[in-house]
């Protein structure tokens, strides 16, 4: 139950341990069995214990009650994610009086699938103790508002935002964006090493397609193959012609869901190869491991099509990253799922339905055979976007409106 202090240049970091319990039934549990795959509409995956709960309210309050220690008065505190979610409850009956924001990285579910988590009504109550409380999309932020008007009877507030027992919470939209002129400078020096030589010639003239995600069932990952399976039976012209290089990152390996979906995938791309492959051509690379993330990056630039397909996603931050790590002299072309909170934002993409595997496979084939000067303009108006909206300035608008709830009601 110690704290450990951490410093790092201007930053300083406190962390405490969990108990293998708490790691188990608050994170394991309530966090990654419970919450992430209602926020992501997928729940025949959502596997609720009592325990759970019992653990994700116990660790809250221990985080808070550690908190406090650490709080001056004047302090605002900024929450992230659905794992913290009763943290400004817990902080306010301590007595903490500041300035409390927190933001969703997830999708925001729609009231109907809300109620499926037995304690929706607490955990709309839970957001409402925040001064702020930010989301990618405006489709996450009016989910919110309409569950908090009809199942707490909230009022709406002028400005988007609602009262419920005398406190005001506003709510934003924030979409996440990347360091562009980092990710540019990672890609450059990534192409110095040796696994990038290595791809370059091991493609020997041939066209790269690129996913890069890690292994969530959120992600599409089992209906991209589909998609890529539907362009190898439709466009034989394709055979030899194109490689399809997936990394697929392991993650939360002790969930059983993602151990099943890891199996899935292996096996789905053996059967792709088994009946694709030819003697000098090996029309998939399927990577379940970590990779340096300028290799990766460098990766991003040398493929000329980069398939970002979540069947459902708050944001996702690789179809940025992919767009930032483009040669703007001959870019490649970002096949996007509508389903992503990107898709807001990054509409000169080629956006399609995940669900569709078919009309994927075909955006594909298009992506594949779009003329220089269509690539270069879908880029120029896919990175001035992210540019405008990058991840400094993100942090900057979340703050001014924390900041600016401090003079507001509550």
């Amino acid at each position: 139950k110690q704290l450990s202090h951490r410093q790092r240049g201007k930053v300083e970091y406190v962390t405490t341990a969990l108990s293998s319990a708490d790691h188990a039934d608050y994170y394991q549990g309530f966090a990654n069995r419970v919450l992430w795959p209602l926020m992501h509409g997928r729940l025949a995956m959502l596997t609720y214990r009592r325990r759970y709960e019992e653990a994700y309210r116990r660790t809250n309050a221990r985080f808070a009650g550690h908190l406090m220690h650490l709080l001056k008065p004047e302090d605002m505190v900024w929450v992230h994610d659905y794992h913290l979610v009763p943290l400004a409850s817990e902080l306010r009956t301590r007595g903490f009086k500041g300035s409390i924001g927190f933001f969703l990285h997830t999708p925001f579910p729609p009231f109907d699938v809300l109620r499926c988590l037995p304690i929706y009504h607490t955990f709309l109550e839970w957001l409402c103790a925040y001064d702020l409380v930010g989301f990618q999309t405006d489709i996450d932020r009016h989910a919110f508002l309409d569950a908090a008007a009809y199942d707490l009877h909230a009022r709406r507030s002028r400005g988007g935002g609602i009262r419920l027992n005398g406190r005001e919470t506003a709510t934003g939209i924030f979409p996440v964006g990347v360091e562009v002129d980092q990710i540019v400078d990672q890609a450059r020096r990534g192409h110095s090493s040796r696994q990038v030589r290595s791809l370059k010639s091991s493609l020997g003239g041939r066209r790269l397609i690129i996913g890069a995600d890690r292994l969530d069932y959120s992600k599409g990952l089992i209906e991209r193959l589909c998609a890529y399976e539907h362009l190898l039976d439709a466009y034989p012209g394709l055979h030899g012609e194109i490689v399809y290089l997936q990394v697929a990152e392991p993650s939360r390996s002790e969930v059983p869901e993602y151990q099943e979906i890891h199996h899935r995938l292996d096996q789905m791309a053996g059967e792709i190869i088994g009946s694709h492959a030819r003697f000098d051509w090996m029309p998939i690379r399927y990577m379940s491991q970590r990779m340096p993330r300028s290799t990766l990056l460098a990766f991003f630039s040398e493929a000329r099509v980069g398939l970002v397909t979540p069947l459902r996603d708050g944001m996702n931050l690789v179809a940025k990253e992919y767009v930032a790590a483009q040669d703007p002299h001959d870019p490649g072309v970002l096949v996007l799922s509508e389903l992503a909170g990107a898709a807001r934002q990054l509409d000169a993409a080629l956006l399609v339905n995940p669900y569709d595997v078919e009309a994927t496979g075909d955006a594909i084939a298009r992506a594949l055979s779009m003329p220089l000067q269509e690539r270069k303009e879908r880029w120029k108006h896919l990175i001035s976007s992210v540019r405008k909206n990058d991840i400094l300035d993100w942090g900057e608008q979340f703050l001014r409106h924390l900041e600016a709830t401090r003079h507001g009601p509550g």
